[in-house]
């Protein structure tokens, strides 16, 4: 490698080669370094960030140079409050490594103090007394608010119906019923919130948010508990695409829950073991006989599935004829054929 270096005479600033070959400092914070140590005195009151910006260096690039500054001892800060209440951060740049207590030391001798820390001046009073407010030679508007007034004149007054008795003082009134719907299940809560949430993966305008979802959730509940299936609640909400598409999801499908609602499923009557049934007459064909109904059928097994097997009964096939194709045609040359009737 060859080198060739001239010293120059003027305008430089004296570089540490602990600086320029420090391992654990970047390249941003060596010139942040350098371009500080390199600054005329009437700039130290500008912030560091402030010239790191004249150099290019923003973002989280200047906060990574910062920290590494920081950590190894190149730049201290100290945040305090003002008389005025206004919080100042004073800024310490060392071309050397300082540790707490020596930059400690170096800002307490230093003698030029910061131009925000210095207290407001007081201001010059405002000459003269205060006085009472006047008013004068205003004259107030005539209100004309009786005659174009928006509201329709009142109708007269019809007579009362008779009030309740009063009740005395001493005794309060009774609480009014809690007529607010039942809480709903929280498992039916958490399928119906999962469900609304999976609309996105099939449309993703119908995309939702987690408490938009919650939100839906109260009224989707409702299909659940009718007996609805997730898949079901699924298919509803993503069928019948509007051709306009969908502006506002929470809209979309909180409309869609309310207008295609189902009606309840009747619950069938369920057979219960214990009650006992009373003989009823059979309505099948045959001989009169009585049976023992399970639930409400008007016919006994026996009868049912005699009715069923004649209803489902296949006709008799015919049974196919064998005979080569010869045969057949001299079968049909010897049957006799009927002559048409002669004209009278």
């Amino acid at each position: 490698m060859l080198r060739h270096a001239i010293a120059p005479s003027a305008r430089y600033t004296k570089a540490s080669n602990d600086v320029v070959r420090h391992p654990r400092l970047n390249s941003d914070a060596k010139i942040l370094l350098l371009y500080v140590q390199g600054l005329p005195d009437h700039t130290t009151f500008e912030p560091l960030g402030e010239l790191a910006r004249k150099l290019g260096i923003k973002g989280r690039a200047y906060q990574k140079a910062k920290r590494q500054l920081v950590e190894h001892g190149y730049v201290h800060e100290w945040r305090s409050q003002a008389e005025g209440g206004r919080w100042i951060t004073e800024q310490l740049v060392a071309n050397t490594a300082l540790s707490g207590e020596q930059a400690i030391q170096l800002r307490g001798a230093s003698p030029a103090p910061s131009p925000f820390a210095v207290p407001p001046g007081a201001h010059i009073p405002t000459v003269g007394e205060p006085t009472a407010r006047t008013a004068g030679g205003y004259e107030p508007v005539e209100d004309h608010s009786d005659r174009t007034t928006p509201h329709p004149p009142s109708k007269p007054s019809e007579p009362s119906e008779p009030s309740e008795p009063s009740r005395p003082s001493g005794l309060s009134e009774p609480p009014e019923p809690d007529r607010s719907p039942p809480p709903a299940d929280p498992a039916l809560l958490a399928r119906a919130e999962r469900v609304l949430l999976s609309l996105r993966h099939s449309r993703r305008e119908l995309h939702l948010g987690v408490r938009e979802a919650a939100g839906l959730a109260v009224d989707a509940v409702k299909w659940l508990e009718r007996g609805l299936s997730e898949s079901d609640l699924r298919q509803a909400l993503l069928a019948e695409r509007p051709r306009e598409g969908v502006r506002s999801a929470v809209g979309f499908l909180r409309y869609r829950l309310a207008q295609k609602l189902p009606e309840p499923r009747t619950t069938p009557q369920s057979y219960d073991p214990t009650r006992p049934r009373e003989l009823v007459e059979c309505q099948g064909p045959g001989d009169p006989h009585t049976f023992r109904p399970v639930l409400d059928e008007a016919e006994c097994t026996p009868c049912r599935l005699i009715a069923a097997n004649t209803m489902y009964a296949a006709p008799p096939t015919p049974e196919p004829d064998h005979l080569p194709w010869r045969e057949r045609f001299a079968r049909i040359n010897t049957t006799p054929t009927t002559a048409p009737p002669a004209e009278a």
